[in-house]
């Protein structure tokens, strides 16, 4: 059984910013999304590291989860995903571990799931999903023309209890140990996917994300280009930093 980290999803009530900063600005690449109940998402690659999803609201009573999370935080990170091939075994890991996994649907053969709440999570949802297929969806027409590629090469995350979060992320969710220490922890999954672990007491639910990452290989971000992407991630409820 193998988990990988898949992306990072950012609920927002709308959708301009985020394909401005993560398309315009950092190059993201359309991959896919559509249609749920309740709300609509979609999702942009970069040239390594997970992806990014946007989550917005559709109306109706299944869109309650995620109005309630933006008017009780504002846009900000939603949930981790993790892809697994065997959603079964998955669930099996989590129990052993003393965690009940909740909003679990096995019933969709084309995408199974189910939830790790933030109380257990560290402050953050985390998603695992056995997915098969993927499904074709053409770009949305607001999305710009990407900019120069980039890679999204680390998560920081602050946890009240490191050993604990290196355990979840290293145990049940297959991130492999880089480095630890007394103070973090770096793990990482296939395809240049990072997540750093650091301790800081007094977060709320255990934890929070701190500040995401994005290089570019192939010459320095301008000025501009960096307070664009200051301006956009504050109104999406993000810290994110820029590397050459």
């Amino acid at each position: 059984m193998t988990a990988i980290l898949d992306h990072l999803a950012i609920g927002t009530p709308a959708l301009t910013d985020g394909w401005e900063l993560f398309g315009g600005v950092l190059g993201g690449r359309w991959a896919y999304g559509g249609d749920s109940p309740g709300f609509w998402w979609g999702q942009l690659k970069f040239g390594g590291g997970p992806k990014i999803e946007l989550l917005t609201p559709a109306g109706g009573p299944d869109a309650a989860f995620l109005e309630r999370f933006l008017a009780t935080r504002g846009s900000g990170p939603h949930h981790f995903n993790f892809v697994v091939d065997d959603i079964g075994k998955t669930l099996a890991r989590i129990r052993a571990v003393g965690i009940e996994p909740v909003g679990v649907n096995l019933s969709n053969p084309y995408w199974k799931e189910a939830f790790l709440h933030p109380r257990v999570a560290h402050g953050i949802v985390i998603q695992v999903a056995q997915q098969t297929g993927s499904p074709r969806v053409p770009a949305p027409p607001e999305l710009p023309k990407p900019g120069p590629p980039t890679s999204f090469d680390l998560i920081e995350y602050r946890v009240g209890d490191l050993a604990a979060a290196t355990r979840l992320f290293r145990q049940v969710l297959d991130g492999q140990l880089e480095a630890a220490s007394d103070q973090s922890s770096e793990l990482t999954w296939p395809g240049g996917k990072r997540i750093r672990l650091v301790h800081e007491d007094g977060l709320p639910l255990g934890g929070a994300l701190h500040h995401i990452r994005f290089t570019r290989a192939a010459g320095a971000f301008s000025t501009g280009e960096k307070e664009r992407t200051g301006l956009l991630a504050k109104r999406l409820g993000l810290r994110v930093e820029l590397a050459s």
